[in-house]
């Protein structure tokens, strides 16, 4: 089945809301995993509104599922994730002021940027996820500057989803087919809910993984952490979508 990372800026948010270590962000996580969680987000920025850098070197020594840091690449979160050596990164192009990603890369005007610091990070040993625009030509710059994964930002798809499901998810779709031709892996995240999770995943192919925090982290407070993320796994389930 797609695998399910749990993004856990938002549990951090409320900490630093008040100050010292409530809620716990590391029991955080290991209750994640322990829920079935087949992955552990953050998304550290310069501001730390969120998550903390010593957050990830807290967490680095903990997370015993995949652990995967996103941000925009400036020279401390170069050397942060250099530090941590986590199983993937994913380069995100955010402003510093953004309130949350809003775009993906243009891969073709930031190549020789984006070449050096896949060249950086594989060098470790560490997978290099992109974050995109369900662009077919996004997908093929990825892949021309080296990547190992595209994430597709998925926020036009969930903008447009209860208007026409079909037509939001086609671009994604195709941008997902271009990856599979190319050999890119394939992931994706931003606003993926319990609403539209399912179709997404049923209906874009290759999908290996989601990204997903602020839909989780607010159903949690109803439904609670354990049984949401038993929710969203089972709206990964490709039981069916393999069958078909």
């Amino acid at each position: 089945m797609t695998r399910l990372s749990v993004n856990i800026n938002k549990i951090a948010t409320i900490r630093n809301a008040r100050g010292g270590n409530n809620p716990n962000l590391v029991n955080v996580a290991l209750d994640c995993e322990r829920f079935g969680a087949q992955g552990i987000t953050v998304h550290p920025r310069p501001d730390e509104r969120h998550i903390r850098y010593q957050d990830v070197l807290d967490l680095h020594d903990v997370v015993t599922t995949e652990f995967n840091i996103e941000g925009n690449p400036d020279q401390r979160f170069i050397e942060l994730v250099k530090r941590v050596k986590p199983a993937q990164v994913t380069l995100v192009p955010d402003a510093v002021d953004a309130i949350t990603s809003n775009a993906g890369w243009d891969t073709i005007r930031h190549a020789d940027h984006l070449r050096q610091l896949v060249e950086t990070f594989q060098t470790d040993g560490i997978r290099v996820s992109i974050f995109v625009d369900a662009d077919v030509r996004m997908v093929e710059g990825a892949k021309a500057i080296g990547a190992n994964r595209i994430e597709l930002y998925t926020e036009p798809y969930a903008t447009h989803y209860e208007e026409n499901p079909e037509v939001a998810v086609a671009p994604f779709i195709r941008a997902a087919e271009r990856a599979i031709e190319l050999g890119l892996g394939l992931n994706a995240g931003h606003d993926l809910s319990l609403e539209n999770l399912r179709f997404f995943n049923e209906q874009v192919p290759g999908l290996e993984e989601v990204s997903i925090g602020h839909a989780l982290i607010s159903d949690a407070l109803y439904f609670g952490l354990e049984n949401t993320i038993q929710m969203y796994l089972r709206c990964l389930d490709n039981t069916e979508k393999l069958a078909g």
